[in-house]
């Protein structure tokens, strides 16, 4: 068994559409990032690309490539999920933490866990997601961002 940790945090600005997960988010801003800055799907990939020793996005997908820029991060996490199969990693379970003050995520959470469970070929009891907020304090309490955490466990098959 292999155990992965990620981790993202991107600024908001207005202008930008807001994607975590996969979701399109109805929010008066969004994550400013060389593809479409979903934090969530980042720190899942980096937890998954860290517990098979495969580095990180930032090496897989380089923000100075342009075949990135703009890039949906669904897309990016079904090469990391070819990875894994070629790899031969199983996920035993991904849990996940969207860390923001705003907006409201909960009506959201259903959604983005199956657009998750659906790229990686997970069943729902597989996946946990959560939202959270810093109560206020801080770079993200004061709605400049959002950050997002996972966790993963895998083992080779």
């Amino acid at each position: 068994m292999r155990v992965g940790i990620g981790y993202d945090v991107h600024r908001l600005v207005s202008g930008e559409e807001l994607i975590l997960g996969g979701v399109k988010i109805d929010f008066n801003s969004g994550l400013k990032g060389h593809s479409d800055a979903d934090v969530l799907l980042h720190a899942v990939m980096d937890a998954l690309l860290g517990a098979m020793g495969a580095g990180d996005i930032g090496k897989h997908f380089p923000d100075s490539d342009l075949a990135y820029k703009g890039i949906s991060s669904l897309e990016l996490l079904l090469e990391v999920n070819s990875l894994l199969k070629d790899n031969e990693y199983s996920i035993i379970n991904l849990d996940a933490t969207i860390i923001a003050q705003k907006p409201r995520l909960a009506p959201y959470l259903d959604k983005m866990k199956e657009k998750i469970a659906e790229i990686l070929n997970l069943s729902l009891f597989q996946l946990n997601l959560k939202a959270t907020t810093t109560e206020g304090l801080g770079y993200i309490g004061n709605e400049k961002g959002i950050a997002a955490q996972a966790i993963v466990s895998l083992e080779q098959v």
